[in-house]
């Protein structure tokens, strides 16, 4: 008490009760809580789904007055059979706990079953409402099967009983080529790996190494609606959909209904029903072609003895074939008489014509005559051998001639453009020449001038006493250079001009260049 009394600041009111830190309070309510309820099962809507990229699942489980924060560890969320959604009423059992970083209780959930069949059916006929408004549903989506397929694609576990029957019914009606592809048929991962699977199969190119198939069949044994819910997941319905590869689902028992049923092109009450509609019995198959060929031979020899038939009967309707070629046949018989007795004849006649030639035949005329062609043929060979030499001169001729005349040519060709340049020239020289006799230069040698008003000459030429006694100053341009002058009355006064002489008067030279003009210069009018 006086230890107390001691630690006590003064002036505070003094108590017995103990003092707790935060951590001690937090774990205190931690263990009541965890005491209290161990495990419990909770009944409550799910609301506020989060899947963050460690794996746990955060939601909420709450009524219509409360709620509590539920998580599940990453390993519990691989074994649940329902994947949570929002707005799913379910019963999750679990323990309650606390965390004290935010002073709050929550539940970890360890397992999750449906609160009831109603609950999970109306959530599974909207699911199929919304995906049949897609269109996903549409008959006209639907490939046929094919009849016989060369390989076979089966989406299913390896390890399930499913497969063994397939395979088994397979062998016993008509062995096919099949490619496994293993998944898990129920839990959590069942719907991403049934999907990656089907779009794996439609992947596959036609030549790769592995056989691309020309059938699938997804295929799982019967179970409860927890069990199968991995093929109600619109992951799974939408693969089936888009493959381009005919697919069979052979989901549970025929009872049983998933909405890749719906999705699919064909479904099947159960996975041995799955295979006997791939595959058509191999014995069947067998007699029926042979009961076809048999009905083909049948059908053939029995057309065959219509047709001789008919041909038997037309045969009827013609005459005897010894009639038809009697006429013909004692015609043939009457020539083939009288044939051999004329070839006698024609020979006998031709040997008489031919005996007086034959005496006069000898060989001496037949020298003679080959004599004679060869003669002709010589004479023929010389002439021709003749005519060719001429031909032959009189070509090198006109072709030395046609070599001079190319020779003449290619000469007056090289000497055309010198002698145009020549005459171009000539001409251009005259009309310098011209031009320079008419120039105003050559005038002014001979004693003429050109005036100009003002000092520079810029303001034209002055053509009359009367404009040359306006101007103030005057240029005035010799043969031999530029003088500038002003007249006497250069204030705009008249001065009468002595009459003109018939001869013009000697024209006074220009002054120097460098000295100084006079200051009193003369009219030159």
């Amino acid at each position: 008490m006086d230890l107390l009394d001691d630690e006590t600041p003064e002036g505070a009111p003094k108590s017995n009760a103990h003092e707790f830190t935060v951590s001690e309070i937090s774990g205190a309510v931690k263990r009541v809580i965890e005491d209290q309820f161990g495990r419990v099962r909770v009944r409550g809507e799910i609301g506020r789904v989060s899947r963050p990229s460690s794996g746990h699942m955060y939601f909420d489980l709450k009524d219509d007055r409360s709620v509590v924060a539920a998580i599940s560890w990453k390993g519990q969320v691989s074994k649940m059979q329902i994947r949570p959604e929002e707005g799913m009423e379910v019963i999750a059992t679990g323990k309650m706990t606390t965390f004290p970083g935010q002073s709050k209780y929550q539940m970890i959930v360890e397992t999750i079953e449906p609160a009831g069949a109603g609950a999970l059916m109306a959530m599974l006929e909207a699911r199929r409402k919304a995906l049949a408004a897609e269109g996903l549903f549409a008959p006209e989506r639907k490939r046929p099967i094919p009849y016989l397929p060369k390989v076979i694609g089966v989406v299913t576990s390896p390890s399930g009983a499913v497969i063994r029957d397939i395979l088994h019914r397979l062998r016993d009606r008509f062995p096919r080529h099949v490619v496994i592809w293993p998944v898990a048929v129920q839990g959590q991962a069942c719907a991403g790996e049934v999907a990656r699977a089907i779009r794996g199969f439609n992947a596959l190119p036609f030549d790769g190494p592995i056989a691309r198939p020309d059938l699938l069949i997804v295929a799982r044994g019967g179970g409860s609606l927890e069990d199968l819910w991995g093929f109600n997941e619109e992951i799974v319905v939408r693969a089936a959909a888009e493959s381009e590869i005919p697919l069979i689902s052979a989901v549970g028992h025929e009872t049983d209904t998933t909405l890749i049923d719906f999705a699919s092109d064909k479904r099947a009450p159960t996975p041995t029903a799955a295979a006997e509609m791939a595959v058509p019995v191999r014995a069947d198959l067998i007699a029926w072609l042979r009961e076809g060929e048999a009905r083909m031979q049948r059908s053939t020899r029995a057309r065959m003895e219509m047709r001789a038939q008919r041909l038997t009967d037309l045969a009827r309707g013609l005459g005897r074939p010894e009639a038809l070629t009697a006429q013909a046949r004692q015609r043939f018989d009457a020539s083939a008489d009288r044939l051999g007795p004329a070839l006698l004849g024609f020979t006998q006649r031709k040997r008489t014509r031919f005996g007086p030639v034959a005496a006069l035949i000898r060989p001496q005329l037949l020298n003679n005559f080959l004599r004679d062609e060869r003669k002709k043929l010589a004479g023929l060979t010389d002439r021709v051998t003749s005519a060719l030499t001429r031909n032959r001169v009189d070509a090198l001729r006109k072709i030395e001639a046609d070599r001079a005349k190319l020779t003449g040519l290619t000469d007056r060709l090289r000497a055309a453009p010198q002698m145009r340049l020549n005459a171009l020239g000539d001409r251009l020289d005259g009309l310098d020449r011209m031009r320079q006799t008419l120039g105003y230069t050559e005038t002014l040698r001979r004693g003429y001038a050109v005036v100009r008003a003002g000092a520079t000459g810029a303001d034209g030429l002055v053509t009359t006493a009367q404009t040359a006694s306006a101007t103030a100053s005057l240029q005035i341009e010799f043969a031999d250079g530029r003088l500038s002058v002003a007249p006497e009355n250069g204030q705009g006064g008249q001065q009468s001009l002595p009459p003109a002489q018939d001869t013009p008067p000697k024209p006074k030279s220009a002054p120097r260049a460098g000295k100084k003009k006079a200051p009193e210069q003369g009219s030159l009018f």
